[in-house]
């Protein structure tokens, strides 16, 4: 029963020991909390260079000179002919006539001036652009002068007008009469690029000489 005492009395001098030390000890303050401390980290940039320029080799090529073209000269005041050769034909037969449908050319008066009275006519050597043949035809060659080997050239004088058509043609000179119809007839068939003065059409009068030739067939 001793024993029982001596426990009882422990167990109660433990109880209030611990309800003494128990509510007389002051609670430990809460710690505060660790503030919370930002670190500010300093990055360091890299030191940029500045971009080196690329230098671009320029090309030493010369520029292409423009060629320039010679400047053209003036038209020469001319009219190119072509000498008309004919082959040597035996005669015709007997009862040929003349070819129908033959030019009528305008008759001038010996010692007349071809032209007199046209207007806006100019010699040849007065124009800014002078005539160009366009259409050529070739004379027909006489056929008793053929057939004699007779040869001989025509001088003619004729207007190209503004339309370039041959409107007046007379002979100048010649070796023989019997070339000057032909060479007429031939020369009033031809067509003109007309001549120009001051930048428009005008009527221009025209020398020109027409030669008859022959080549003997191999």
């Amino acid at each position: 029963m001793r024993r029982d005492l001596i426990i009882g009395l422990v167990v109660s001098i433990a109880l209030h020991a611990t309800f003494l030390y128990g509510f007389n000890t002051k609670p430990k303050p809460k710690a505060k909390a660790a503030e919370e401390k930002t670190e500010l980290i300093q990055m360091e940039m890299p030191v940029i260079e500045p971009e080196k320029e690329e230098t671009v080799e320029e090309l030493s090529e010369e520029a292409p000179t423009n060629q320039l073209a010679p400047p053209s000269l003036a038209d020469v005041p001319s009219v190119s002919v072509t000498a008309f050769t004919q082959p040597l034909q035996p005669p015709p037969p007997p009862g040929l006539t003349a070819a129908k449908g033959a030019i009528s050319i305008p008759v001038v008066k010996p010692g007349t001036k071809l032209g007199a009275g046209m207007k806006d006519l100019f010699d040849v050597a007065n124009l800014d652009q002078v005539p160009v043949a366009r259409v050529q035809v070739a004379p027909n060659y006489p056929f008793e002068m053929r057939r004699a080997g007779i040869t001989g050239t025509v001088t003619l004088e004729f207007i190209v007008s503004s339309s370039g058509d041959v409107v007046a043609v007379q002979v100048v000179k010649s070796s023989q009469r019997e070339f000057e119809q032909p060479a007429m007839q031939a020369v009033s068939k031809w067509k003109f690029k007309p001549g120009k003065k001051g930048g428009r059409s005008v009527n221009t009068r025209c020398q020109i000489d027409i030669p008859f030739t022959l080549s003997e067939d191999s």
